[in-house]
C-alpha cells in the first residue's frame, strides 16, 4: 500500500508532490481549489501536468477531496447546479494531476422522503459523471453519523453506485474513524465489517482510505480523528484492517495531527511498520 498524508496545495500541485516525497510519503491528498467554496477554479494546467509527471516519476499516488460545501443530496437548485459545476471542475483538475479519483462526502439530507435524498445524490452523481471522458473516478466517503445514520453504512455507498447510470466511474473512500464512530466497526470486531464488506463486494471499489484512529468510542457518531494508536480504535484493530486489505497498493492518507517537526513523517514510518510481514 502506499502511503501519505494531506497536504497543502499553497505552493502549487507540483510542489505538493514534492513535499510528500520529501517527507517520505508515497502517496498524498489535496484540496483542487479553495476547500470553504463551490466557486469554479481556473488552475494552472502546466502546474498540474507536471505534478502528474513527478508522481509517475516517482511512483507517487494522489486523491483530490472535493471542498467541505459539497452536498450531494441537496434537491435540484441552484445550489445543486454549482454543486455539479464545482465537482465537475474537481474532476477535470485531478484528472490534470494524474489522480486516481475525488472524494466526495455522501451527503445529508433534509427531504421529509428519507428515500428522496439517495435519489437526489443519485441525479447528482449521475449529472457530474455523464459526459465525463476522464480517468479519474468519484468517490463515495462513508459518514461518521452526525446529524443522521445517512451514508454510514456500506450497503448504503454499494446501492447508491449500482443505481447510478455511470458506476464504473464510481469508487470508494473508506475513512476508518467515520466507520468506527458510525458504529458500523465495533472494538476488537474488525473481522465481523470486513466479511461483510468481502461480501457484498465493497472492497473491489475500494480506491482509496482515510486512515484515522478515532477520538471518541464506536457508535458515537462523532467525527474526531485522533493519531493512529491515540484513540478508541487502536493499533492492534488497524494493523488487523491493514492486513485484511493486503497488497493493494491503495492510497492510505493520513488525516491527523501533524507532529513535532512539522509533518507526518513519523505516523507514515508507524503505519508502515503495521503491514503484514
Amino acid at each position: 500500500m502506499k502511503v501519505g498524508c494531506h497536504i497543502s496545495i499553497r505552493r502549487g500541485y507540483l510542489q505538493a508532490a514534492r513535499t510528500a516525497s520529501a517527507i517520505g510519503a508515497d502517496a498524498f491528498q489535496y484540496f483542487p481549489k479553495n476547500p470553504r467554496s463551490l466557486a469554479v477554479k481556473e488552475f494552472d494546467r502546466r502546474d498540474a501536468e507536471a505534478c502528474a509527471a513527478f508522481c509517475a516519476e516517482n511512483r507517487i499516488v494522489s486523491i483530490a477531496h472535493t471542498p467541505y460545501p459539497v452536498n450531494m443530496a441537496h434537491p435540484h437548485s441552484a445550489l445543486r447546479d454549482a454543486t455539479v459545476a464545482s465537482l465537475r471542475n474537481d474532476l477535470e483538475i485531478a484528472e490534470a494531476c494524474g489522480s486516481v479519483g475525488i472524494v466526495v462526502h455522501f451527503g445529508k439530507s433534509k427531504e421529509t422522503d428519507p428515500l428522496q435524498g439517495y435519489k437526489n445524490i443519485i441525479q447528482c452523481m449521475n449529472e457530474v459523471l455523464s459526459g465525463w471522458k476522464g480517468s479519474t473516478l468519484l468517490l463515495l466517503e462513508n459518514q461518521a453519523g452526525e446529524g443522521g445514520p445517512m451514508g454510514t453504512t456500506l450497503e448504503e455507498l454499494i446501492s447508491v453506485r449500482k443505481l447510478a447510470e455511470h458506476p464504473e466511474k464510481i469508487g470508494f473512500c473508506l475513512d476508518t474513524c467515520h466507520l468506527f464512530a458510525s458504529g458500523v466497526w465495533r472494538k476488537g470486531e474488525s473481522a465481523a465489517w470486513m466479511d461483510n464488506g468481502a461480501r457484498l463486494g465493497f472492497f473491489e471499489h475500494l480506491k482509496a482510505v482515510h486512515l484515522n484512529d478515532s477520538v471518541y468510542p464506536s457508535g458515537s457518531c462523532k467525527d474526531r480523528h485522533a493519531n493512529i494508536g491515540q484513540g478508541y480504535i487502536g493499533l492492534e484493530d488497524i494493523r488487523t484492517f491493514l492486513g485484511g486489505l493486503g497488497g493493494t497498493g491503495l492510497p492510505v492518507v493520513l488525516e491527523t495531527g501533524s507532529g513535532p517537526d512539522g509533518t507526518h513523517r513519523s505516523e507514515i514510518g508507524l503505519v508502515r511498520s503495521l503491514f503484514p510481514k
